[in-house]
């Protein structure tokens, strides 16, 4: 491991309304694993996930990004330090094409006046065939409507999207729902190449056999709090069914 942690959460707490929802949670995400996080509903994943996605702040504790306090004000904050999250239904638009979701709030353009500008179409089109290409995904055209490709393929969409914007975290929120098994096996496959790219990935999900697939440590969570912490070659199933 690396002596400074990418992501440090200290004594988080969430209330909702009288719910504690977080209950003094304290992690370390590493630069060079994939973290798997698993609990049954109402464990705090999503939680904790919205808070380190800017969609929620904390009611009491600290983040620290890159060694730096960190307080996101909204899902924008969280994307320019370099946190990418992908959800179970991704913030695409089925109407839209695949290159004008891969760059949707990022858009380039040829020129531009106080920020009003003609779209350049054509570096957005080239930039997402090529990081369509470096996730393995073979996709017929960049013009293509995401409302016609599959689950898995929007999902394909979206880490290639993440990684070609150079982001340092990527959480990926039960990106395997509802995919049949073959589309599946392919989301795995971005998930395991992580590490390769060297992207610390956060990957939620319901089903640990897939966590265990794809991940190098486990963190389970109930009832709003860590109740296990390991590399994956040091637990087993029995043991993370035991405590969730």
């Amino acid at each position: 491991m690396t002596s400074e942690p990418i992501i440090q959460v200290r004594n988080l707490h969430k209330w909702y309304s009288g719910v504690h929802a977080l209950k003094g949670v304290t992690l370390d995400f590493h630069r060079n694993e994939t973290v798997g996080l698993v609990g049954d509903n109402g464990a705090g994943k999503s939680t904790l996930i919205n808070i380190l996605s800017g969609t929620q702040a904390p009611t009491e504790g600290e983040i620290f990004f890159e060694g730096r306090k960190v307080s996101f004000k909204g899902p924008a904050d969280a994307m320019e330090a370099g946190i990418e999250t992908i959800y179970q239904y991704n913030s695409m638009v089925p109407t839209m094409s695949i290159a004008r979701n891969m760059f949707i709030g990022r858009e380039p353009l040829k020129w531009s006046i106080g920020g009003v500008g003609i779209l350049d179409t054509k570096k957005m089109a080239e930039e997402s065939v090529q990081a369509i290409a470096d996730v393995d995904l073979h996709l017929r055209s960049p013009d293509a409507l995401v409302g016609e490709l599959s689950g898995g393929q929007r999902q394909g969409v979206a880490i290639a999207r993440a990684m070609h914007f150079k982001s340092k975290v990527m959480i990926l929120d039960e990106p395997t729902n509802h995919l049949a098994v073959k589309e599946t096996q392919k989301v795995l496959g971005f998930v395991k190449s992580l590490k390769e790219l060297g992207i610390p990935g956060i990957f939620i999900s319901h089903n640990i056999h897939h966590v265990f697939e794809c991940c190098d440590r486990m963190v389970a969570m109930a009832r709003g709090e860590v109740v296990l912490d390991k590399r994956v070659e040091d637990t087993s199933m029995d043991e993370i069914l035991d405590v969730l």
